[in-house]
């Protein structure tokens, strides 16, 4: 990883350096409260536990709102902590064609969620492309963010600038061009084979997880989830020494940010960090963690947890 250029604006951690500890409860399989949000016709299942301001999680690919189970546990104390499942996934609508997967819907999916529990705004907290639906929520509804929190996926302009000009992360996001480009039932469109339940729950580590993830994606079209990328993923620029203009697309953010990113991620590069905190009017706080991975709330759960309740407690 090259050294971030403003180094007020990275903390680097390692498990255990935070003394607050996670509190223990009962898994949120079993005590969470589920429930549904209508979005103009497609509804939007959601778990949520706790009591206090409203946090919304939103989960990425191959996911589901399982995904936040421990940062679930471990803020229900001071949080109404709400996870999604994305439309297409588990419980939540799977509208057939991949215009009902644009990120003008999926933002809108995360308002009706928030309007579901009488609310005008939340904490809106997102991985990957859940993590790409939170920056587009936050360009797109700025009025309903209380704060942001971003895990594992680059800021857009950071993304399309490593994707101009750095051959890794070129490299590194291949996988979305055969995505984009294929069907679930391509022999080898995920690590070699198909699409089916397990191969998509193979990543996860715990075994009774692992057993519900199974489920989850065995109730989920693939098709959306590849609807995800043929949609919303940036085209591939071409390769350039220099990094393009910003896109006026895309809104100055105002708003107390936090983003994370585990430093073992084999997919997103960790340069596309930098600057991030040009892009943001309001305070910015970057935490790099080493020894996760790419899925960090769960590689590094007590670390995420813990970084949570510390921040949101400071701003």
């Amino acid at each position: 990883m090259n050294t971030l250029k403003r180094m007020a604006a990275q903390i680097i951690l390692s498990t255990g350096l935070l003394a607050a500890a996670t509190s223990l409860h009962a898994d949120v399989w079993d005590t969470a409260t589920h429930g549904y949000a209508d979005n103009d016709g497609v509804r939007i299942h959601y778990a949520s536990v706790g009591e206090g301001p409203l946090m919304v999680m939103i989960h990425g690919f191959p996911d589901f709102w399982y995904s936040w189970r421990h940062q679930m546990e471990g803020l229900q104390d001071q949080y109404q902590v709400v996870a999604i499942d994305q439309r297409g996934y588990n419980l939540s609508g799977q509208p057939a064609g991949d215009e009902n997967y644009d990120m003008r819907l999926l933002t809108s999916d995360v308002a009706a969620v928030i309007r579901e529990f009488g609310q005008d705004s939340a904490i809106i907290v997102g991985h990957d492309w859940g993590g790409m639906v939170a920056w587009n929520f936050a360009f797109a509804y700025p009025q309903m963010v209380d704060r942001l929190v971003v895990m594992n996926l680059p800021h857009p302009h950071g993304m399309i600038r490593e994707l101009s000009i750095n051959e890794e992360q070129r490299a590194n996001s291949g996988y979305a061009r055969a995505f984009q480009g294929g069907s679930p039932s391509d022999p080898n469109i995920f690590f070699g084979g198909p699409m089916m339940p397990q191969t998509l729950a193979g990543w996860v580590q715990d075994p009774t997880a692992r057993q519900r993830y199974i489920e989850a994606f065995a109730q989920s079209d693939f098709d959306a989830m590849l609807a995800y990328y043929k949609r919303n993923f940036p085209p591939l620029p071409p390769l350039a020494e220099t990094a393009p203009p910003l896109s006026p697309d895309v809104p100055q953010l105002n708003v107390p940010l936090l983003v994370m990113h585990g430093l073992d991620d084999t997919a997103l590069h960790s340069d596309g960090l930098n600057n991030t905190w040009d892009w943001n009017d309001a305070s910015t706080t970057i935490v790099a963690v080493p020894d996760a991975g790419h899925f960090v709330q769960q590689d590094a759960a007590d670390t995420v947890t813990d970084t949570l309740r510390w921040w949101l407690g400071a701003q």
